[in-house]
Parts: structure tokens; sequence; C-alpha cells
């Protein structure tokens, strides 16, 4: 297994200087997902990323303070038919403006059975549509609205460039006995392996979920779901993780995961899968 040690050096020393830095009270959703627009681990949610400035802030009216995300990706379980490896790391930032307009860029270094490293960055902008209990109605999910613009240096890619776009609804349940985040959406893409490997000449629809019970208030305990893009000639896996998210400050947010990226089920030589392993984020949100 190949392991990018200066990608996951880079993140432990990142958690040791923010812990330093962090004050007291909770931070939460949304993160950096891992394609750096506000959300999970692979989903965007319908919140915004950044949180507001100060009581009366003149700035705070225009625009958020900045987030930032680092994840660090080991999946050293190969998928059974390829045999891939996979090693990935990705930094990311975000912010809003407005209050409705968030505006994200995100950078990926993707390993495969320690072979030269795929770079793939990513645009993302998300127009929050409808926030959340609007209209002073409790049952009003937050709505959004998004694109993001991916390209990718990967040398075997027929199209190294696309856009994604996607539409979210996100509600936090509080009448359950432990309150329950819940998110769904649709996805229009392109991309193969989400655009790591390049793109399609076809566009596919698919959806995505997110399940997260809140235990205490300062930790969350979730499940993810991304349905695989179909092609003509190629099917990617779905996806799935099981999280654990820990809000430690106002400013800090620690993750860990066990991800399932698919093996190869579909067709031969068709489908494709990075098969399982770990993912360990820390966030950081001034």
């Amino acid at each position: 297994m190949y392991v990018n040690r200066k990608g996951f050096k880079a993140v432990v020393a990142g958690l040791g200087v923010i812990v330093s830095l962090a004050g007291a009270g909770h931070a939460g959703v949304p993160l950096n997902n891992l394609e750096g627009v506000g959300g999970i681990a692979f989903n965007p949610l319908a919140y915004t990323a950044g949180q507001p400035f100060g009581e009366g802030s003149e700035i705070g009216k225009y625009i958020s303070k900045g987030q930032y995300g680092a994840w660090y990706v080991d999946l050293s379980q190969p998928n059974a038919v390829t045999h891939k490896t996979v090693d990935w790391t990705n930094i990311s930032a975000a912010f809003t403006v407005l209050k409705r307009l968030e505006l994200s860029y995100g950078f990926q270094d993707v390993n495969l059975n320690g072979a030269a490293n795929i770079h793939k960055s990513n645009i993302g902008a998300k127009a929050s549509l409808i926030t959340e209990n609007q209209w002073g109605l409790n049952y009003i999910p937050a709505v959004s609205v998004g694109a993001i613009y991916k390209d990718t240096n990967y040398a075997a890619a027929t199209k190294d460039h696309s856009w994604d776009y996607y539409l979210v609804a996100t509600k936090l349940i509080k009448q359950t006995p432990l309150p329950v985040l819940v998110s769904v959406g649709g996805l229009s893409s392109q991309g193969i392996v989400t655009g790591v490997l390049g793109f399609d000449s076809q566009r596919d629809t698919t959806f995505f979920t997110n399940v997260d019970v809140l235990p205490l208030s300062n930790v969350a305990l979730g499940y993810e779901f991304k349905r695989g893009a179909s092609y003509s000639n190629w099917h990617d896996a779905n996806y799935y993780d099981l999280h654990a998210a820990w809000f430690a400050t106002s400013n800090l947010t620690l993750v860990a995961a066990f991800v399932d990226a698919g093996s190869n089920t579909q067709l031969p030589n068709v489908g494709f899968g990075l098969g399982k392993g770990i993912v360990l984020s820390t966030q950081y949100a001034f």
C-alpha cells in the first residue's frame, strides 16, 4: 500500500496547531466536504458555510468568516477486482456572501496504487433558495441549489473538466427523542469517480442522502450515501460512510469515518470501486 506520509503528517500537524488556537463553545455543520462544498464528506448540505461576524458588524452584512477543511482518506482495503489502493488528501476553503451565496474551493491529491498523483480542483457556488423554518414554519427545510466546476490532470481522461449541478434540502428535526439532521438531494454529473478520472460525454442524474443523530450537543453520528453515476460505457460504484463528528470548540471539528467506496460488482472492466478504508478530517471555522 502506498501512503502519502507528507499529506498525513500535514493533517496531523494541522490538528495540533488548530487545537492550540481553538476557543470554547461548539462548532457545527456544514463542514467543508471532500470537494470543498459546505456539507459532510461526499455530499453537500443545504446550509451555507461560514460563521457570522459579531453582532452589529458592518462587514458581516456582506460576507461570512471563512472556514477551512482538510481530509485524509486511506482506502487500504482494495477493490477485489481492480486491486486499487487509494491515498487521498484534500484541502479547501469556503465562505458565504450576503448570507445566501456560498463560494468554495477544494484541491484534491489522489494516488492510485502508488502511481503518479492525480490533482483535481473544484470551484463551487451554492445559492440558498429557502432558509430553514422560513416564514415562521418550523417544518420548512433549508433548500439550496449549487454548481461545481471540476478539473483533473489525469493523463488518461478523455475529458478533463466539467460541471456538476445539484439541488439539496436539509432539515434539523428537534421533535424526536434525539435531534436528527436529514438531508436529501439530486446531482447531475459527468464525473468518473467524482471527476478524478475525468468526465464522460454523457450526463447522469443520481441522488444522495445524509442522516445524522446528535446524542450530545457537540457530537454527531451519521450515515452518508451517494449513488454512483451510470453512463453507456461506465458505472461508478455507490459510496457510503459511517462517521462520527466531534464539535470540539466553536471553531474546531474533528471527524472520523469508515468509508465503502465500492467494488466492481456491475460489469467487468466497466464499473470502478475504490475499496474500503478510513477517513480523518479536521475543520476550522474562524
